[in-house]
C-alpha cells in the first residue's frame, strides 16, 4: 500500500504543488501578521496629530489609545488560538480581519476619546484572532522537516511590521489627517482576507474548551497593572488610584494562576512554563517587542518633535532598522543552527540594548550619526526574533499549534504594550521636570507638547528639548531592561539546550 507521503515523493508534479502551496501560505500569512503588527507602530506616529486634533485627548488618554489595542490584543490571543484550533484556524483568521476592519471605521469616525477607544478594543479583538491562527495555518500547512525554517522566516517577516507600520502609516499621515490611517488600512485588510482565502486550507480541529474564567481575569488584572503604569504621572505614584490598580491588579493575577492550575482546561497552564526553553523563549519574545516597541513609540514624536520631520520623513526614517533585518533574516535560522540558540541571543540582546543606549546619545546629532544606531538594533532583532519564534514554537507539540501561537502573540503584544506605556510615563515625567521654568508654574503642569505650545507657542524649542529628555532617559531605561533580561534569557536558554543535548 503506498501512502499519501510515498506517492507525494513518487510523482514531482505533487511535490511541486505542495511546495507552491506552502509559499502561498507562508506569503499570505505573513502579510496578516505584518497588517495587524504593524499598525502598532503607525499608530505611534499619529500621537502629534491625535494630540492636537479635536479629540483633545491628555497624556494618559495618549498611552491608552495606543495601548489599548495592544492590550486587548495581548489578552485574548491565547483564548483566540485556542477557538482557532476548536472551530478552525483559516475561519478564525478571516473572522478576525472583518472586525479588525469594523474598527478600524470605528475609530476613523471617531469624534471623542471613548469612541476612538472604542474602535481600538475591537480592533484589538480582531488581531487577536488573526494572528495566533496565523501561525496554527502556517504550523499545519507545512511539512514537519520544513516547519521550524517556515516559522523561523514568519518570525523574520513579522518582525518587520513595525517599519512597514512606519511606512504605510507616514504615507497614509501625510495628508494631514489621522483619520487618513484608519481609512486607509480598511482595503488592505481586506486585501489580507482575499489572500487567506485562497492560499490557506481547512487544517483539522482539535476541541478545545474556551477558559471563560481565566480570560476575565487576565484581561481585568492587565487593564489594572497597565493602568497604574499609565495614570501615575497623571495622578501621582501614592495616589489611591494608582496604588489601587496595582494592588487589585496583583491580587487578581494570583487569582488567575490560581484558577489556571484548578480548572480542567486551562487558558494557559501555568505548569508549561517548568520547561526551561518554553520560559525562556517568552521572557526573550517580551523582552524584544519591550526594547521595540518602547523605541517606535518615542521615535515617531521624536523625528516630528526635535528634528522637524514630516510625518512621512518620520516614517521613512526608520529604514535604517530595516536592512540587517532584510539581509539577515534568512540566514539567521541556519546560523543558529551552526553556531547554537544561546550565542545567536546573546549576540542580540547585546546588539539590541546598545542600539538602544546610542540613540539616546544621537537624539541632538547629525541624522547619520542616529540612522547607524538603527542599524545596531536591527541587526539585534534579526539575531534574536528568529531563533525565539522557532524555539518557542518547537516547545510545544503540533496539535496544540494555536496555543503556541497564542503564547507567542500574547508575549509579542505583552511586551509591545508594556514598553509602550513604560516608555511613554518615563518620557512624560522627564518631559514634565524639564519644561521651561515659565511652563512648570503652571498648575497643572502640561504634560503633552501639544498642551505646552498652547499656552506658550513661543517656547518651542525648550518645549521640544524638554520631550527629548525625557524621550533619552526612556530610551538608556529601555536598553538597561534589555540587557539585564536578556543575561537571564541567556542563561536560562543555555541550560535548556544543554539538557536536550543530553
Amino acid at each position: 500500500m503506498i501512502t499519501k507521503s510515498a506517492a507525494l515523493q513518487q510523482d514531482p508534479r505533487l511535490e511541486r504543488e505542495r511546495d507552491r502551496h506552502e509559499r502561498l501560505t507562508l506569503i499570505a500569512t505573513s502579510a496578516c501578521t505584518v497588517l495587524v503588527v504593524g499598525f502598532v507602530a503607525a499608530v505611534n506616529l499619529a500621537v502629534p496629530l491625535l494630540a492636537s486634533s479635536r479629540l483633545r485627548p491628555d497624556s494618559s488618554q495618549l498611552l491608552w489609545i495606543v495601548d489599548a489595542y495592544v492590550i486587548v490584543f495581548a489578552c485574548l490571543v491565547i483564548p483566540a488560538g485556542a477557538l482557532g484550533d476548536r472551530v478552525g484556524r483559516k475561519g478564525c483568521v478571516m473572522a478576525g480581519l472583518a472586525v479588525f476592519a469594523a474598527g478600524l471605521v470605528t475609530c476613523a469616525l471617531a469624534t471623542s476619546v471613548p469612541a476612538m477607544l472604542t474602535g481600538r478594543i475591537v480592533s484589538g479583538f480582531g488581531a487577536a484572532l488573526v494572528l495566533p491562527n496565523c501561525v496554527g495555518v502556517l504550523v499545519h500547512a507545512t511539512q514537519p522537516e520544513r516547519r521550524k525554517r517556515a516559522l523561523g522566516m514568519w518570525g523574520a517577516i513579522s518582525g518587520l511590521g513595525g517599519v512597514v507600520g512606519n511606512l504605510a502609516g507616514g504615507a497614509l499621515l501625510n495628508t494631514g489627517s489621522w483619520q487618513a490611517l484608519f481609512w486607509g488600512a480598511v482595503p488592505v485588510t481586506l486585501l489580507c482576507g482575499v489572500a487567506i482565502g485562497l492560499g490557506a486550507t481547512r487544517s483539522a480541529r482539535v476541541f478545545r474548551s474556551i477558559d471563560v474564567p481565566g480570560t476575565a481575569l487576565l484581561v481585568a488584572a492587565t487593564f489594572l497593572l497597565f493602568g497604574g503604569i499609565i495614570e501615575g504621572p497623571q495622578h501621582g505614584w501614592h495616589s489611591a488610584l494608582v496604588l489601587g490598580a496595582f494592588v487589585l491588579g496583583v491580587l487578581l493575577s494570583v487569582a488567575w494562576v490560581l484558577v489556571e492550575l484548578r480548572i480542567e482546561h486551562p487558558l494557559l497552564d501555568p505548569r508549561l512554563f517548568r520547561a526551561q526553553l518554553l520560559t525562556g523563549s517568552s521572557v526573550g519574545m517580551v523582552t524584544l517587542w519591550f526594547g521595540s516597541f518602547g523605541f517606535f513609540y518615542l521615535n515617531a514624536s521624536l523625528m516630528q518633535y526635535s528634528r522637524g520631520f514630516s510625518v512621512l520623513q518620520a516614517g521613512l526614517a526608520t529604514l535604517p532598522l530595516t536592512v540587517p533585518m532584510v539581509l539577515l533574516g534568512r540566514l539567521v535560522p541556519a546560523l543558529a543552527a551552526r553556531v547554537g540558540v544561546w550565542p545567536t541571543l546573546a549576540g542580540g540582546f547585546v546588539a539590541i540594548g546598545a542600539g538602544l543606549l546610542g540613540l539616546s546619545t544621537a537624539t541632538h546629532s547629525p541624522f547619520a550619526g542616529y540612522a547607524a544606531w538603527q542599524v545596531v538594533l536591527g541587526v539585534g532583532f534579526a539575531l534574536a526574533l528568529p531563533v525565539l519564534t522557532a524555539e518557542l514554537t518547537s516547545s510545544l507539540p503540533a496539535v496544540q499549534a494555536g496555543v503556541a501561537g497564542g503564547l507567542q502573540s500574547a508575549t509579542r503584544e505583552f511586551g509591545s504594550a508594556l514598553g509602550v506605556a513604560v516608555a511613554g510615563t518615563i518620557t512624560v515625567a522627564g518631559f514634565a521636570a524639564h519644561l521651561p521654568t515659565s511652563l512648570q508654574s503652571h498648575h497643572p503642569v502640561p504634560r503633552t507638547v501639544a498642551g505646552a505650545l498652547a499656552l506658550d507657542p513661543g517656547a518651542h524649542a525648550g518645549i521640544a528639548d524638554a520631550f527629548v529628555s525625557g524621550a533619552n532617559t526612556a530610551l538608556r531605561a529601555g536598553a538597561v531592561v534589555t540587557l539585564l533580561a536578556g543575561v537571564l534569557v541567556v542563561l536560562v536558554t543555555r541550560r535548556a539546550s544543554r539538557a536536550r543535548a543530553h
